[in-house]
């Protein structure tokens, strides 16, 4: 053993190995609890831009999400008043789908988490 306040000697022996002495105590506390749930589900959000055309948006969420007019016209405005607007929400791939499409249509978007 070797003297309290002083680290042990190591060798590459195992069988002359000396362990360090532990002084004192050291107290430590981890938080586990997740910071998502894991059912916490995600969104696919479409962003506001200077160049796709309002009514062209109003065609991809009919034509893409199968949403109706009436509220394909809501979501659009959304985007265009508020810049963004959530068009989906799901599992974590199916958002990214989602968002993928809406890329390929030309469109700003994302995938973020659902706040819970």
């Amino acid at each position: 053993m070797c003297e309290p306040g002083r680290v042990a000697s190591v060798t590459s022996d195992p069988a002359t190995i000396e362990r360090a002495e532990t002084i004192g105590s050291t107290e430590e506390s981890l938080d586990l609890t997740p910071r998502h749930s894991l059912d916490t589900p995600w969104r696919a959000i479409v962003w506001n831009d200077p160049v796709n055309l309002m009514s062209y948006v109003v065609y991809v969420f009919r034509s893409y999400f199968g949403f109706s007019e009436a509220k394909a016209t809501r979501l659009m405005l959304q985007v265009h008043h508020e810049g963004r607007a959530i068009v989906a929400t799901g599992t974590r791939e199916t958002m990214e789908a989602h968002v993928h499409a809406m890329h390929g249509f030309g469109l700003s978007a994302s995938v973020d988490r659902a706040e819970s």
